[in-house]
């Protein structure tokens, strides 16, 4: 039957019939099995309607759409099949509720009046059976001969994951009283959520950003396989379990990377949504199913789904319910529902669920009020959860996701219990404890209680108590401590010098963008013979734009399937191959994905002890503004790596229009703590600033490792200077060095540029000379960024108790000849102005505020007043501020070079098409 009932399904005129139908059936899957059952469905599924015999025929679909996605609201796994349960089910009883007690008084004490730090309570109140079925049957720590599993816990939980960690002995009372409290805490205390860098020694994935734990969940399982593929690890014993919430799923990331899941056949992949039928303030789909709409969807995605619906107390109901009278009711009862009942009494239940068909009020008539309250949900039963998980793990050929009914807030009492306002409730009353305590026989009294009500003890027993070390055995068994991250990993050799050479020696007589620039240097580094085959090219769907279609005859896309096909330029040199092994993620037009892909090879030196050295190439503008929070959760998660902001600048891409042009980046990546940001203008200069990248993150010297370096390059040829004699490496890699000093005498200026924009300063530098007598310095600022950050630790120095320093940025200016300086490039103002506050001297910019718009490029430049001309005049006009020129030769030479005129503007050529 469809989910949701009888709603929108036709009236069944011959009720007798169809059970005939069904009893045949029934006789066929008895007697020839799932097989013979299953090739019988697919010989009428070729007369299903959308068969021209059935058209003839004037048949059409259900009304339900996603009627043969679903099945009835049961556990997917019938009783006769469940797993046998290997667990000692009492004692595992007993220390879950020391952690729910745990959990709930960590959170509890956490809002002293002093402190009211916040906290979560109901949600790992209501998933606690389903951790503690992984924790004592399945999750295998990194000590277990596999090399361990990788468990993505929902974020809300993470009290009960801090709770089990203080019974394991793993964290401390003083640890637990610190929650919520990293800094004002003695030793430090424990983060809110799941945050690797913030407790780097336990949390493995941030997750509490929802949305982006499903699809780094993907991508590492897909890492795992890739790792084995390229014989870089062996990972086939290795599972990804992520934990979910249902009211997440709505999240378009959630649901976005199904289909890559499903492509690839990824079996070592596990999703458990807890289905506890709440968000964050209401129900999820008060007046629907949100249990059968995912089954749908993950069926449609190609999933293989279990639903884990009911306890083992409605085996014997369901067995008895030979009519369907309870399915039905099932079926077609919402959501909404479904929590007032929980919110209830068994009375209640009994009035408004079973007695609304008499056939299914007649199968509890012999239950008490009691009796039926608790008819528990699937999700608090550790045999139903128990047999879905081992069937997750033996399933083969598709991931899986296992559907899981719960109650948030369960045993927390009525105050909580499958109440709205569950969510935002993080502490109680005298009363609530007192029954919470006594619903889970912890051995507190009550005068532990009643005293200070922010001061609830914690429980843990004595060692040697039998249930605690049954608890420390099964992870002894399964491989250690789980969540545990590790940061030991295989020392790779980084790259060869040659890896950099061509690049150093500039273009000679050709002309040459940064991007092609990057991209031969990416190609050596792919040919190293030391690291080369750890390299991870991922490209969202661009690669010949970024003029890396090189890469496909030789380093091939990875496809787990390899290649099955006739490709169509299976004849032209660059053609496009496919391979089992392949090294490059070519993962389509998905920049949330090629994130999530960039985080699992960025972390693998942590997750798997082996590096991977991802390398990101993709259009700027669709990178930090349009995934910037994935880019934050792979800072937490410690990535390392490259990002490739290719065709940068918001002129530079002409034709592309409005959201294609991006000014504005390289701000949008400043904020981000874990992001080495460089926007340089020459192949050398992205030589020094790639070979500093890899001994940072890979060399093994640096106190700070993890970070990601974003590099922005750009789609303009220009003729490449070979590197200069002596060239200020330490300036490259500080963020500015200076690469044409004045020739002649004159009012001085220091013109700052980055990027595309360094050739325009380097001509205004000629100009300035020739016509207006001005003794103009060219800088090239690789990173104003660097620069910024640099210049703040400096000026906070005092606030350290340190002696103050100078600023590099204003060491440098004042080394120089003096003047104004005025900076410029093809990004937004702001973006210069980072280092406004640290120059000795007048500051002005130049940038690309505003929306993009599609022309030529010496139009856009000149619209912006970003051009040749501009920076010209805006020297001039800083000259005169500071008294060096006539007033009114700023505005003489703005009516010379006609700035009002778009079609005088001839700054750039056309070239480098995207």
């Amino acid at each position: 039957m469809p989910a949701g009932g009888s709603a929108g399904q036709r009236a069944d005129i011959d009720p007798e019939e169809t059970a005939e139908w069904v009893e045949s059936f029934d006789g066929l899957l008895s007697t020839g099995g799932a097989d013979r059952a299953a090739h019988i469905l697919s010989v009428l599924e070729a007369r299903h309607p959308r068969g021209a015999e059935a058209r003839e025929a004037s048949v059409t679909e259900p009304a339900n759409p996603g009627a043969s996605f679903t099945t009835d609201y049961v556990n997917t796994i019938p009783a006769s099949a469940d797993a046998a349960y290997p667990g000692d089910e009492a004692a595992e009883r007993r220390y879950r509720a020391w952690i729910r007690w745990n959990a709930a008084v960590m959170v509890h004490r956490a809002q002293r009046p002093e402190i009211g730090a916040g906290g979560h309570i109901a949600t790992y109140a209501g998933a606690a059976t389903i951790y503690e079925t992984g924790f004592n049957h399945f999750f295998r720590g990194k000590d277990h001969p596999s090399g361990g599993d990788q468990v993505f816990f929902q974020g809300h939980a993470s009290p009960g994951v801090y709770a089990r960690s203080f019974v394991e002995g793993r964290l401390s009372e003083a640890q637990l009283d610190a929650f919520r409290q990293e800094r004002s805490r003695p030793g430090g205390g424990l983060p809110s959520y799941p945050h690797p860098r913030l407790l780097p020694e336990y949390w493995e994935y941030p997750t509490v950003s929802m949305g982006i734990g499903p699809m780094n969940a993907i991508s590492q399982a897909q890492a795992n396989r890739y790792l084995a593929a390229r014989g870089i690890a062996d990972t086939a014993e290795q599972r990804v379990w992520a934990f979910l919430g249902d009211g997440e799923m709505d999240e378009p990331e959630s649901r976005g990377m199904l289909q890559l899941a499903a492509n690839d056949g990824l079996d070592n992949l596990t999703f458990v949504i807890n289905c506890n039928l709440q968000r964050l303030d209401g129900p999820v789909r008060g007046n629907g199913k949100i249990v059968q709409e995912l089954e749908a969807w993950f069926r449609g995605a190609g999933w293989n789904v279990i639903k884990v619906l009911w306890g083992r107390e409605w085996d014997e109901l369901l067995a008895r319910d030979h009519d369907r009278a309870l399915v039905d009711l099932m079926n077609a009862t919402p959501d909404g529902d479904f929590q007032t009942y929980k919110a209830e009494s068994g009375g209640f239940v009994r009035d408004h669920f079973f007695g609304r068909d008499p056939r299914a009020a007649r199968l509890v008539e012999s239950y008490s009020d009691d009796d039926i309250w608790n008819l528990r949900r699937g999700g608090h039963d550790y045999r139903k959860l128990y047999s879905a998980f081992t069937a997750a793990s033996e399933h083969r050929g598709q991931p899986t996701v296992i559907l899981v009914k719960t109650v948030k807030g369960y045993k927390l009492g009525p105050s909580f219990e499958g109440r709205m306002a569950s969510h935002q409730m993080k502490k109680m009353a005298v009363q609530d404890l007192k029954d919470f305590r006594d619903l889970l026989r912890i051995p507190i009294p009550d005068r532990d209680l009643e005293g200070d009500i922010y001061a609830p003890p914690y429980y843990r027993p004595d060692p040697g108590a039998p249930e605690l070390d049954y608890l420390l055995e099964r992870r002894r068994a399964l491989g250690g401590a789980v969540p545990e991250r590790r940061s030991r990993c295989t020392q790779i050799p980084l790259p060869q010098p040659k890896a950099y050479e061509q690049a150093r020696k500039g273009s000679g007589q050709q002309q040459a963008a940064t991007t092609m620039a990057f991209a031969r240097i990416l190609r050596e580094l792919l040919r190293d013979t030391g690291m080369g085959h750890r390299v991870v090219p991922i490209i969202p769907d661009e690669a010949r734009t970024f003029g890396m279609d090189a890469y496909f005859p030789t380093a091939k896309i990875y496809n787990p399937q390899g290649h099955s096909y006739m490709s169509v330029d299976r004849e032209l040199l660059l053609a496009y191959k496919e391979s089992e092994s392949g090294q490059i993620l070519h993962v389509g037009i998905n920049e949330a994905g090629a994130v999530a892909a960039f985080t699992a090879a960025g972390t693998s030196y942590a997750t798997h002890g082996e590096p991977l050295i991802p390398v990101y190439v993709f259009y700027s503008m669709f990178g930090f503004q349009r995934t910037g929070d994935a880019f934050w959760a792979a800072g937490d998660q410690m990535a390392r790596g490259f990002v490739i902001g290719a065709t940068a600048g918001r002129t530079t891409l002409q034709g592309e229009g409005l959201q294609h042009g991006d000014g504005h980046s390289h701000l949008l990546a400043s904020t981000n703590p874990a992001v080495v940001g460089y926007d340089p203008a020459f192949g050398y200069e992205l030589a020094h600033i790639v070979r500093a990248g890899f001994e940072r993150m890979y060399g093994g010297e640096h106190p700070d490792p993890d970070v990601m370096y974003y590099l922005t390059v750009y789609n303009e040829p220009i003729a490449q200077p070979a590197e200069p004699e002596g060239v200020d490496v330490e300036g490259i890699l500080a963020g500015m060095h200076r690469i044409s000093t004045a020739a002649s005498g004159g009012a001085p200026a220091q013109i700052l540029a980055s990027g595309v924009a360094v050739p325009w300063a380097l001509r205004a530098q000629e100009m300035l000379a020739a016509e207006w007598g001005v003794a103009a310095d060219v800088w090239s600022v690789t990173s104003w960024t660097e620069l910024r950050r640099e210049a703040m630790r400096a000026d906070e120095g005092v606030l350290r108790g340190e002696a103050r320093r100078t600023p590099y940025v204003t060491r440098r200016l004042a080394e120089s000849s003096g003047g104004p300086v005025i900076a410029v490039s093809d990004f937004m103002r702001q973006v210069q102005d980072q280092i406004a506050p640290y120059s000795p001297h007048r500051f002005l910019s130049l940038g690309t505020d505003g929306f993009g718009f599609s022309d030529t490029r010496a139009a856009a430049r000149r619209f912006y007043r970003v051009d040749v001309e501009s920076i010209v005049v805006r020297t001039l006009e800083a000259l005169a501020l500071d008294g060096a020129v006539d007033p009114a030769v700023p505005a003489r030479a703005a009516e010379q070079y006609r700035l009002g005129d778009l079609t005088a503007g001839s700054t750039g050529r056309a070239g480098g098409d995207a």
